[in-house]
């Protein structure tokens, strides 16, 4: 196991947890929140090179389902990414010690960290701010057929073999509860907009211009958001803007943070 390598525990599950740079004590942290099918080891090192960069301290997790963390049952409640948000995140942050957090969330981990600062009671005491890439607020139609594609070369493809390496006993549950989800007829009526108005810390969208899920976060967060947002928007960029333009991307959240840190 890697070092800063670790298990924490929420509700009686494990958790897979990965440690860089100061701990909470010491510095404010970073938690950073994955994608539809991501989990601690698809961030590769871009958590630890945004923690060097800013002098903080980096909490990179595996939800329930992911990575090495605890499986779920299946199917996932429609509503599982509320869940995240308002239940498992704030109980992870207590038992991590966290009083001091930035959050820096990508796609699906973006909307759970849009939730958790528009919904929970108290926020100012713990997080100074957010950072969101290619967050989801409602299903868009273009989102949908991505995911329809994806899962077809799930099927068919070497998709399952390359998460396998990532997720290993869980690759069906994180692919499953993350398509399934996502494709019920239901999600439809899934909308984050009521929470918005309830965010009232700095706010950063970053967005790929050639994101195939779905842009109409940098239309609506800015607008409904209660604090406001601000917006970059990255030119031959798809649905991770962490990878398709790693230096661009380290440096806006760099200069985002150390802002936050001097206000």
């Amino acid at each position: 196991m890697d070092e800063g390598h670790t298990f924490l525990h929420v509700n009686g599950k494990r958790i897979e947890v990965v440690w860089h740079g100061p701990p909470p004590a010491e510095a404010p942290t970073l938690v950073f929140l994955h994608e539809g099918l991501g989990c601690v080891s698809m961030w590769r090192d871009f958590p630890q090179k945004l923690a060097a960069a800013t002098g903080c301290g980096a909490l990179v997790y595996s939800r329930f389902g992911y990575g090495r963390s605890a499986g779920c049952d299946l199917p996932r409640p429609l509503e599982f990414m509320h869940t995240e948000g308002l239940q498992v995140l704030p109980a992870l942050l207590d038992v991590a010690g966290v009083k001091n957090c930035i959050l820096v969330g990508h796609s699906d981990g973006g909307s759970i960290a849009l939730l958790y600062a528009g919904g929970t009671p108290a926020l100012p005491v713990r997080i100074r701010g957010l950072i969101t890439e290619a967050p989801h607020i409602f299903r868009e139609e273009v989102c949908e057929r991505a995911i329809r594609d994806v899962t077809e070369i799930y099927r068919t493809g070497d998709l399952r073999q390359r998460l396998q390496k990532h997720h290993g006993e869980n690759v069906d549950c994180a692919f499953w509860g993350w398509a399934d989800t996502w494709l019920h007829a239901d999600f439809g009526r899934w909308n984050l907009e009521e929470y918005l108005a309830s965010i009232h810390v700095p706010l950063l969208v970053i967005q790929g211009e050639d994101d195939e899920y779905g842009m109409a976060a940098v239309e609506v967060i800015p607008r409904r958001a209660g604090a406001g947002a601000e917006v970059l928007m990255l030119p031959e960029c798809g649905h991770a803007p962490h990878r398709d333009q790693e230096e661009t991307t380290l440096a806006a959240m760099s200069r985002f943070i150390h802002r936050i840190l001097s206000s």
